[in-house]
């Protein structure tokens, strides 16, 4: 294991010497939490495919291809569909916007007053989804060096705190195109072929398996319209991903860099279910499916080439990790603190650095509250089904109403977030955290409320509607400061 371990420790080492280099170059807010919005369709799709693609999508997408055979794919499948949705349809004018939070964008369509508690229900969604993400490095450092669950959170956990406190955006670019690059060699062009070789191909796979795990829709239809209604919307209104969005350097590069950021994982959800189909073969008798992936890794794979994949799996984890770390700091700062000081007297910062220093304390401070958690917590589905029923149940109809309904006032907005996300809490606590009806019914109350509530208060100020069109054309959005050159990938 020794080829492995060095590989190892090349790759954590190269990601906070990335996070020493963002940190040179981070010098306003905007460098800070979105990259200066200047980067390229190359580092666009490459950053994007990284942070959607996380240790669920790889650990979880091949358990669930040992578990369900080729229609376990629907998971990571789900998530390609809603990145080329958020894509064609809506990211041009996202980026268009200029803004650095969902809660701004909320603000800036309904006339102020809707940012704080939408704010504090996208923090609790990207919180839980670092603590998911932080958790999974448990798994991938007990395969490398068979180390204790809380020593590997803290090593994995406070590796990206790092890179991410030093250099924000810039940073964790950086670093997901390399962990971009990474994940493409380790799983689709290594694992995937080698795995397939191992348990004798196609045709011995058919042999071995039962039909059903050759069955596209295997899994069961309502599990995937649980995923859609999860993933696909989730990836229209996340923090995480729409502060990516807000990095492109055009609205062309958001639409056509995130068209092919969602086709990349359309063939990555493939590849993780080819891989448990063949882990089926090879180990028939897993007690844990999420076991698959790294049991044909520890056993099937050459020395060097495993650290590579092992390596892969981190890249997968540490960018899916990063990008929720920074989402939340950011919504914790703007959305929450920044609002709070305002009501109590409270002046912002009027100079850039010292709001980069700010952003940076607050992505330490979620840092260290994120590892602690995730050493409490033992479960990562009940953690990611938490996140996404909540941001699904309480910001998905007022975000995707405020963009395609001129009539959504700011009082059907707030209602629709409290009423869509309490109903999600407790119809949990009644059916379980893991059931399919909290979101349903939960999204299902605020739908109905955000209309009754804004139908029944009066319109939106004209005036209000006319800066948010403003803003939707591109234009309105204050200059921000140029402070480092071009990225033209």
């Amino acid at each position: 294991m020794a080829i492995d371990y060095a590989v190892i420790v090349i790759y954590l080492a190269g990601m906070l010497a990335m996070g020493w280099w963002g940190m040179r170059r981070a010098k306003s807010k905007s460098e800070f939490l979105v990259a200066g919005r200047r980067l390229g369709p190359a580092m666009y799709s490459g950053t994007m495919a990284a942070i959607v693609l996380g240790g669920a999508s790889t650990i979880g997408g091949v358990g669930l291809g040992y578990q369900y055979g080729l229609s376990g794919a629907w998971m990571v499948f789900t998530i390609g569909l809603g990145l080329l949705a958020l894509s064609v349809f809506f990211s041009a004018r996202i980026a268009r916007l200029k803004v650095y939070t969902v809660s701004e964008m909320l603000d800036l369509r309904y006339g102020g007053r809707a940012g704080l508690i939408s704010g504090v229900v996208m923090w609790a969604y990207t919180l839980m989804l670092a603590v998911t993400s932080t958790i999974a490095y448990a798994t991938i450092f007990d395969v490398i060096f068979d180390m204790d669950r809380t020593v590997a959170i803290i090593l994995g956990g406070a590796i990206v705190v790092a890179y991410s406190t030093l250099g924000g955006m810039w940073s964790i670019t950086i670093t997901d195109m390399v962990q971009f690059v990474v994940k493409s060699v380790g799983i689709l062009i290594l694992l995937l072929p080698i795995a397939v070789f191992r348990a004798g191909g196609f045709s011995e796979m058919k042999a071995e398996l039962p039909t059903s795990y050759f069955d596209p829709l295997g899994i069961g239809g309502e599990t995937i319209f649980t995923y859609v209604l999860i993933y696909t919307f989730g990836m229209l209104i996340g923090q995480d991903i729409w502060q990516r969005v807000f990095t492109a350097r055009s609205d062309k590069v958001a639409r056509t860099g995130g068209t092919v950021a969602g086709t990349y994982c359309l063939l990555y959800a493939i590849a993780g279910a080819v891989i448990g189909t063949a882990a089926k073969v090879l180990y028939p008798n897993l007690a844990n499916p999420d076991d698959a992936f790294a049991t044909i890794v520890k056993d099937e794979l050459p020395m060097g080439v495993r650290g590579l994949v092992l390596a892969a799996a981190l890249a997968a984890v540490m960018s899916t990790s990063s990008g929720a770390l920074i989402a939340c700091a950011t919504v914790a700062n703007n959305d929450i603190w920044s609002k709070l000081r305002g009501l109590t007297g409270g002046e912002p910062p009027a100079d850039g650095r010292d709001e980069v220093k700010g952003n940076r304390v607050f992505i330490l401070v979620m840092g260290v509250a994120v590892i602690v958690i995730a050493i409490q917590l033992n479960s990562v589905v009940e953690g990611l089904t938490v996140a996404y029923d909540l941001l699904v149940g309480g910001l998905l109809v007022p975000i995707l109403g405020g963009l395609l309904w001129k009539r959504g006032t700011v009082h059907g907005a707030l209602a629709a977030v409290v009423v869509g996300g309490l109903a999600v809490l407790v119809l949990m606590r009644v059916y379980g955290v893991l059931a399919n009806e909290p979101v349903y019914y939960g999204l299902l109350a605020s739908l109905v409320t955000y209309i009754a509530v804004s139908l029944a208060t009066p319109p939106t100020d004209p005036a209000v509607l006319a800066a948010w069109r403003e803003r939707l054309a591109g234009r309105g959005a204050d200059s921000e400061p140029e402070t480092a050159a071009e990225v033209p990938a």
